[in-house]
């Protein structure tokens, strides 16, 4: 047989009907213990394989999540689309994963592909434009924001504290006599950047200083023109706090090229951890999301979702807590 075996080719040599073929493969009806046992040998004998997207027609459901990140190059995301995955196989679900770019337009298109694979749930880490196409058209689906919530959706959403993350990190800085510390992030139009200035900014203001923030792209020679600016002053600041890992690690790299030397010419934390960052030296402090922990508890709640018929009286907002992890990158300044 030069094509894949098919239903009638089971029931042809089971000497059954492709209705008994069909009984016994979907376990609803019984049927004889001998009619079964042929069937079954069939199956093995051809090497058949159910076509799933017939039996998701008669179904309902393709047994599939749909996953939006904004990238797959920066580790959190692609940690947390992991998890979600792992979650996802433990109930029996594929995982279709695709990004968005940080663009509304793109997130759209991609959700509406994802509409059209009849997939049963999905988890989306909004973009910067609060993704009302999401809201307005996918009311129907049970959907999970990740990282970032929809302001005014009925999406149930999975969230660190991110104001009060930046805070604690910025406090460990004041608390190492830092008084000229500079802030470094992306767009605030990214809501998880916007709250993490915020809490910079609270954490400044309350022990009487001054903030300094700066927004960048994701270049790298951006952040070295900006570093250098900063270094360039009569008074440079004597810290730096990074808004996510790639600022972090941005940031680290332009050190380097200017032959900074950490902590003693300049302190810094990052938000998020990264691969290396307890190794390289001197190993950088960070605020830690727990990346796994976000995907599963998004994957968990979307599932609780998909397994009830029931519409939400409210949307749920689950804030998982962060972990300021010292290591090296601070110093104390006298």
């Amino acid at each position: 047989m030069n094509r894949p075996a098919r239903m009638s080719d089971v029931a042809k040599l089971a000497d059954v009907s492709v209705m008994t073929v069909s009984r016994v493969l979907n376990g609803k009806v019984k049927v004889s213990e001998d009619a079964r046992a042929r069937v079954l040998k069939a199956v093995s004998m051809l090497n058949y394989l159910p076509n799933e997207v017939a039996r998701s027609l008669r179904s309902s459901s393709t047994h599939q999540i749909g996953v939006i990140v904004p990238n797959l190059h920066d580790p959190f995301f692609a940690q947390c689309a992991n998890a979600i995955s792992i979650i996802a196989k433990q109930h029996a679900y594929s995982t279709v994963i695709t990004t968005s770019d940080e663009d509304p337009v793109i997130e759209h298109t991609e959700a509406k592909r994802m509409l059209r694979r009849h997939i049963d749930g999905l988890i989306v880490v909004p973009t910067s434009h609060r993704s009302k196409l999401l809201a307005a058209e996918f009311t129907a689906m049970p959907i999970v924001t990740l990282d970032r919530p929809i302001p005014g959706s009925a999406f149930d959403c999975v969230l660190v504290d991110n104001k009060s993350g930046a805070e604690l990190a910025v406090r460990h800085l004041i608390g190492h006599r830092h008084r000229r510390i500079a802030c470094v992030g992306l767009s605030k139009h990214l809501w998880t950047v916007k709250e993490r200035i915020d809490g910079y900014g609270a954490a400044m203001a309350a022990a009487g200083l001054k903030p300094d923030s700066h927004n960048i792209t994701e270049s790298q020679d951006e952040m070295l023109q900006i570093i250098q600016t900063l270094l360039g002053r009569p008074k440079p600041p004597t810290a730096l706090f990074c808004t996510n890992n790639l600022t972090t690690r941005n940031a680290l790299h332009s050190l380097s090229a200017l032959n900074v030397v950490i902590p003693q010419d300049l302190a810094l934390v990052g938000f998020d951890d990264f691969d290396m960052a307890d190794i390289i030296r001197p190993a950088v402090t960070v605020v830690r999301q727990p990346a796994d922990i976000l995907g599963r508890t998004a994957a968990e709640l979307l599932f609780a979702r998909i397994s009830t018929d029931a519409t939400p009286e409210r949307p749920r907002r689950i804030i998982i807590p962060l972990e300021l992890v010292i290591r090296d990158s601070c110093g104390t300044h006298t």
